[in-house]
């Protein structure tokens, strides 16, 4: 293969990417006619990265495959935001150059002034997130039109909170009725919902889809790890790993894998995924305690102590080994918590710049999934039916009792009753166990509560 430069100024060489792609066109029985269709859904920042990741390495092979991406129509980007952007153009010579060639400059110049509005799927075909202006991307094939981009898609990359995944996966489940063949579709989204009836369970973006779609389980894959959508793009070496069914995760692992972006493979689906979504919970407060105690690194260390104490005592109910969890829930906390979005609005509701009352969707930023798996886990953990054996009173308690920072996270981000300051009084509570206890308490009983997950 000759190497070949792409529209954003990478060169891809030849590295057996064409290989990989005929591998995986064989795999789902594509012609030699026919395009492999693959479809983001949803252009926060990860899902925008994760569709421009493919087009960089797979998209200069138009007559095997085509990769886009879905967002809705009709969002403005305003004027404060439009001034930013041209800051930034301005500031990449490669960038500006492209613009200019493709005749997208002046848009750009209009709205400067303020003599044009500009969209965000307008701009997304620019290769610019509205969530990550700051680090452009290589321009994408953009549909506004939900049925348009799924109906006879391939593969569908799921790059939606899961606050939002339900609602447009019963919306596409519309669009799938007549179809014959059934799509491979990878969840990106970190985050969890509460049932509490009959028994209580967590339920999980990819089981959201199933249940949506009907697509069968073996067919929905999770896609995590510890990395930052805008690092990943820039090239910063990085890795994740892809969970589900044997017959998918191998070939895709080997499809997704840039020499940047290593992707291990994993059988272990939803505890990965209901991972992503733990450590998003106690990144806010990490934000809030930086915030407050000015950087401090003795603070930050022993909230550290503490949240990952309850972090690994919550697995225990969760799996039965949760040893092989602790490397990479780790590693995802540890990078959220220095540069996280999550972690962010923390420090931002600390300084007062935001307040919960503003909502869990912030510009700039998109959807905080922290804030409802904050009320996921507490509400779950607060069922007297999941009641363990209190460590020192000899008596049946919630999980979340033994919780302390969930629970205070829960009374200033869900109740709304306390102050962001609060949260340093859970550390400061001389009644507080050493985190050690925790963990010993966790490792030493039979905590393990399958129906949470859903098994028998």
């Amino acid at each position: 293969m000759v190497g070949s430069v792409h529209v954003n100024g990478s060169v891809n060489g030849g590295n057996g990417t064409e290989e990989r792609l005929d591998e995986l066109r064989r795999l789902l029985g594509k012609s030699d006619d026919d395009l492999l269709k693959i479809v983001g859904i949803g252009a926060g920042a990860w899902g925008s990265v994760f569709a421009a990741l493919l087009q960089d390495a797979y998209g200069h092979f138009r007559e095997k495959v085509q990769i886009r991406i879905w967002r809705r129509p009709g969002r403005s980007v305003d004027r404060s935001t439009a001034e930013h952007l041209f800051e930034v153009i301005n500031s990449r010579e490669d960038v500006l150059r492209r613009l200019i060639r493709r005749c997208a400059y002046l848009k750009y110049v209009e709205a400067r002034l303020g003599d044009r509005t500009l969209y965000a799927d307008e701009i997304l075909r620019d290769g610019f997130c509205l969530n990550m202006i700051e680090t452009p991307l290589c321009p994408l094939k953009v549909v506004t039109n939900l049925q348009e981009a799924v109906w006879d898609a391939d593969i569908v990359v799921n790059g939606l909170p899961s606050t939002e995944t339900r609602e447009v996966f019963e919306e596409i489940s519309k669009y799938w009725k007549e179809r014959i063949s059934v799509p491979v579709i990878i969840s990106l989204a970190k985050g969890i919902e509460a049932s509490l009836d009959p028994i209580p369970r967590i339920i999980t973006p990819t089981q959201m889809i199933s249940s949506a779609t009907g697509v069968p389980t073996e067919n929905i894959l999770y896609l995590g790890g510890p990395n930052i959508a805008s690092e990943i793009y820039n090239k910063e070496y990085a890795n994740a790993r892809i969970c589900g069914s044997n017959k998918w995760r191998k070939p895709l692992a080997k499809f997704l894998r840039q020499p940047h972006f290593i992707v291990w493979d994993n059988s272990d689906l939803v505890t990965h995924e209901v991972m992503g979504g733990l450590k998003n919970v106690y990144a806010i407060g990490a934000g809030m305690v930086a915030a407050l105690t000015n950087e401090s690194a003795t603070s930050k260390s022993v909230y550290f102590a503490h949240c990952t104490s309850e972090m690994i005592f919550i697995t225990h109910l969760l799996t039965e080994q949760p040893e092989k969890l602790a490397g990479p829930l780790l590693a995802d906390t540890y990078v959220t918590l220095l540069k996280g979005r999550n972690a962010w609005y923390g420090q931002m509701l600390a300084k007062g710049e935001l307040s919960p009352d503003m909502g869990d969707s912030i510009k700039g930023k998109g959807m905080i999934q922290g804030i409802s798996a904050v009320g996921a886990f507490f509400e779950l953990l607060s069922q007297p039916s999941l009641s363990v054996q209190h460590p020192e009173e000899n008596k049946q308690v919630a999980p979340a009792e033994l919780c302390p920072i969930l629970k205070r996270l829960y009374r200033i981000l869900i109740k709304r009753e306390l102050s962001t300051r609060d949260i340093l009084q859970a550390l400061r509570d001389e009644t507080m166990n050493d985190p050690r206890e925790r963990i010993e308490m966790a490792q030493s009983h039979a905590f393990y509560r399958p129906s949470l997950l859903g098994k028998p």
